[in-house]
């Protein structure tokens, strides 16, 4: 009887975000794209060594299970009934690597997270069996030979951990990326998971073809992959098993629920931002900073440092489209370590009032290529610097120079975009975790010099994720129609410096990024192996 006053709101659709920092678990309701609920619980990264980064794949999944309890709660409280949840989708951090036993159900190592540098010495001697006139792989994959994608942390599990060599010996071993990984354990794991991945996420392991869109054998054999520990490849939005997590007694309310949409973050972050039509971009600062740009049907290659990468495929009978992609490997990294590694801020929030103190960084630059530089230098040898220090330097100019470089370094791959597509952009379409902090927002737009407009729920990579679930085919729930996407109210930051001071902050930026380059060397002990 009680059940009856419980709020009625039309079909609502979850979303699964798994980034490198934390976890999170979004309700949106389909017909409106309002956020109803949602809970979050930061993950562990581990640094066995210098240059490496894992994280455990058991607490991955333990983390999505108690952020699925913890919202199914928080609706109750709401009085809105789960039971109106009719899909679920997964979205990502990509390129991080897990290889599993599908008999058991456990991982055999850690994840390798995507910026993770222990394969630099894998990726020296691959580069030497590339011809020079013939590079195969970007032409297939879009992408350049870097420690960032998954085929090259695959291929040091197999060279330097017994049991994951074992395990592929022995045909129980199953490779995948988050998604895979999730998905596998969401849809029952040893007891029939479902073992598959999505185009955009394929697209990252440098193993499969963009044009072809399937497994590439000359790249398998290439990195000496076996073809059958990889996923099936599916598109972004289809329904590709059911919910089966009945041990876990709470979140067993969504047992039986379809799990139809899966796009890596960054992809799901495009279309969150309903970049739809050619031309239109979008930058997420997390971990990391993505601009991501539609180039529609057809595969754009960069001349500047930018990876081609597929956008999305919502459904299976619909058309590809593609992304020019520059990565910024740390944004928000480089706040969480400002706060764990230095103790000069105590929560991430407090970068602001710090920055804000002293308006400047007072020619105090920040290079934070923690783990080498990623678009549009791909150079692995760099290392981060703080330069330009004087007696008048303190910690409120370097927590401004720190937000600073995460500016500059969106610039630098807007620059490079700028010149492959050949028009420039008018604006910046920004979403993710920092631009909540507004000094960021304005000196963005300040160092762009264009202005920066940001929607007013910047869960942009969620909304993706279950937009694609909820259009799926056999759910039906979200109209992707452009008359049926509700009109989201944005936030505009409009450039306030002129263009000249601009220019000189960028060009001694660029002066900074110089004279972080070519500090390691292979010998170096981070290349080591345990």
């Amino acid at each position: 009887m009680a059940a009856s006053n419980k709020a009625v709101l039309g079909p609502l659709v979850g979303a699964v975000d798994q980034g490198t920092s934390s976890t999170r678990f979004l309700v949106f309701n389909s017909k409106t794209a309002e956020l109803l609920s949602h809970h979050q619980v930061e993950i562990k990264q581990e640094f066995p060594r210098e240059g490496w980064v894992e994280q455990d794949p058991k607490e991955i999944l333990h983390s999505v299970y108690e952020c699925i309890e913890k919202t199914c709660e928080k609706l109750g409280q709401l009085n809105i009934d789960i039971s109106n949840i009719k899909a679920i989708g997964v979205s990502n951090q990509r390129e991080t690597t897990v290889v599993w036993d599908k008999i058991t159900g456990e991982p055999l190592y850690n994840a390798v997270v995507w910026l993770d540098l222990r394969t630099q010495s894998t990726v020296e001697s691959l580069s030497k069996r590339i011809p020079g006139n013939n590079n195969f792989v970007k032409s297939k994959t879009g992408l350049p030979l870097s420690t960032y994608f998954s085929a090259v942390k695959l291929r040091w599990l197999l060279d330097n951990v017994r049991k994951v060599q074992k395990a592929v010996e022995e045909k129980r071993a199953l490779f995948g990326t988050i998604d895979s990984w999730l998905i596998w354990s969401l849809t029952g794991g040893v007891n029939g998971g479902v073992h598959c991945t999505d185009v955009t996420n394929a697209s990252r392991t440098m193993l499969f073809n963009i044009h072809s869109l399937e497994w590439d054998k000359q790249l398998c054999e290439f990195f000496g992959i076996p073809m059958e520990i990889l996923p099936n490849v599916r598109s972004s939005s289809e329904i590709y098993g059911l919910m089966k997590i009945s041990h876990s007694l709470k979140a067993g309310a969504l047992e039986g629920v379809p799990i139809s949409g899966c796009l890596g973050d960054q992809s799901a972050a495009l279309v969150g931002q309903m970049c739809f039509q050619i031309g239109q971009a979008k930058n997420t600062y997390g971990t990391g900073c993505f601009l991501l740009c539609n180039t529609g049907h057809k595969c754009v290659f960069s001349d500047h440092g930018l990876l081609t990468t597929v956008a999305y495929k919502l459904g299976r009978d619909k058309p590809v489209y593609y992304a020019l992609e520059g990565s910024v490997a740390i944004a928000g990294a480089v706040i969480r370590w400002l706060r764990d590694n230095l103790g000069i801020i105590k929560t991430s929030e407090e970068i602001e009032k710090l920055a804000k103190e002293v308006g400047t960084s007072y020619g105090c630059y920040f290079v934070p290529a923690f783990s080498g530089l990623y678009a549009p230098y791909w150079e692995p040898s760099a290392r981060g610097i703080i330069c330009g220090l004087t007696q008048f330097t303190n910690k409120c100019h370097i927590a401004f120079a720190a937000l600073e470089a995460v500016c500059f370094q969106t610039r630098e791959i807007l620059d490079a975009m700028n010149r492959d597509c050949g028009i420039p952009l008018s604006h910046l379409q920004v979403d993710g975790g920092m631009t909540s902090n507004k000094i960021l927002m304005q000196l963005q737009a300040d160092i762009l010099y264009i202005p920066v407009v940001k929607p007013s729920m910047p869960e942009t990579t969620a909304l993706g994720a279950a937009m694609a679930a909820g259009a799926a085919e056999g759910v039906g729930v979200w109209s992707l129609e452009p008359e049926d996407l509700s009109a989201v109210t944005m936030e505009r930051f409009e450039p306030q410096i002129n263009a000249e001071e601009s220019e000189i902050r960028y060009s001694t930026w660029k002066k900074a990024v110089m004279k972080s380059m070519g500090w390691v060397t292979t010998q170096s002990p981070e290349s080591g192996i345990p």
